[in-house]
């Protein structure tokens, strides 16, 4: 089949909290709105406090009597503000996406993604980048002004291509970085350079990592991927399996054609955590990669 589409919505896309853009410059409300707010802790490894595979939200006036420095407004859920901040040390126990994702509902995915990258950015937004002096938080943390200038800038987001290489009929092409062990195979991704679209990076990319010309470039669908900022944005191509395979950036270690029957054998095994000795192991289901490949195993 020449054609599929992403049977679900990704896991970390889907969002159903309101973000209140309109309330991030209203002090006020904002003040009214701590009283009952809830607060989500978020170290620097991108963890938070878990029951179970639950975020813990703690109440935010345990922090003062109104929205404190560093605090970053994620939105209302329930009635109640919703913010995150940052913190050194956690209690308890911690995860991170990669090991919760999964589990969560996609209200807590929503937040809980929203805070990882945003409180990622600000920690690399401390100076200008019009004028090198610092800058300071404004917009419940939806941006950061120069003081010495007012210079306003915004949270940087990356975009990432990411892309299902297959021949139209019963084969997928998957790759392994050299630094993923054996037997790890995912589909090909790489940054979006600039002044270049979204097209034309999949073809750039998938013949820079395997030398293989793609044709029929589609889009699928995308998601955001707070580590630390990027937004991947997934596609399908077609190409030649008779082509052959070069690596020409040196950043894939090897890559071959899979059949269908081999990568349906494969998502059967579970992921890449998988203690199974399987001969090919897939990215987990947080990612848009595992959504990608399942959609065409299944078309």
């Amino acid at each position: 089949m020449t054609s599929f589409a992403l049977s679900d919505t990704p896991l970390l896309s889907r969002t159903v909290v309101d973000r209140a853009e309109e309330l991030r410059a209203d002090v006020g409300a904002l003040r009214a709105g701590w009283a009952t707010a809830q607060l989500l802790r978020v170290d620097r490894r991108g963890q938070v406090r878990v029951d179970g595979t639950d975020p813990v939200f703690a109440d935010a006036v345990e922090l003062g009597a109104e929205p404190v420095p560093g605090a970053v407004f994620l939105g209302v859920r329930d009635g109640r503000h919703v913010w995150a901040v940052r913190v050194s040390v956690q209690t308890g126990t911690v995860a991170d996406l990669r090991r919760i994702g999964d589990g969560l509902g996609a209200a807590d995915a929503g937040l809980m993604v929203a805070a990882v990258a945003l409180l990622n950015w600000h920690d690399h937004a401390g100076y200008s980048a019009v004028d090198g002096s610092p800058t300071e938080p404004v917009m419940s943390g939806w941006s950061r002004i120069s003081t010495a200038t007012g210079h306003e800038e915004f949270p940087r987001t990356d975009p990432a291509i990411i892309c299902l290489v297959h021949d139209g009929a019963d084969r997928v092409l998957l790759a392994r970085q050299g630094a993923w062990p054996e037997r790890r195979y995912s589909v090909l991704a790489g940054f979006v350079e600039a002044g270049e679209s979204l097209e034309s990076c999949v073809a750039r990319e998938i013949r820079e990592e395997v030398g293989v010309d793609v044709r029929d470039v589609r889009y699928l669908g995308s998601q955001p991927w707070p580590f630390p900022r990027s937004l991947m944005l997934g596609f399908a191509a077609l190409a030649d399996p008779d082509q052959p395979l070069c690596f020409l950036d040196g950043e894939i270690a090897e890559a071959h054609w899979f059949t269908r029957d081999e990568v349906c054998a494969a998502l059967g095994a579970g992921d890449w955590s998988s203690p199974e000795d399987a001969p090919l192991l897939l990215p987990g289901s947080i990612s848009i990669a595992r959504g990608m490949i399942e959609s065409w195993a299944k078309s």
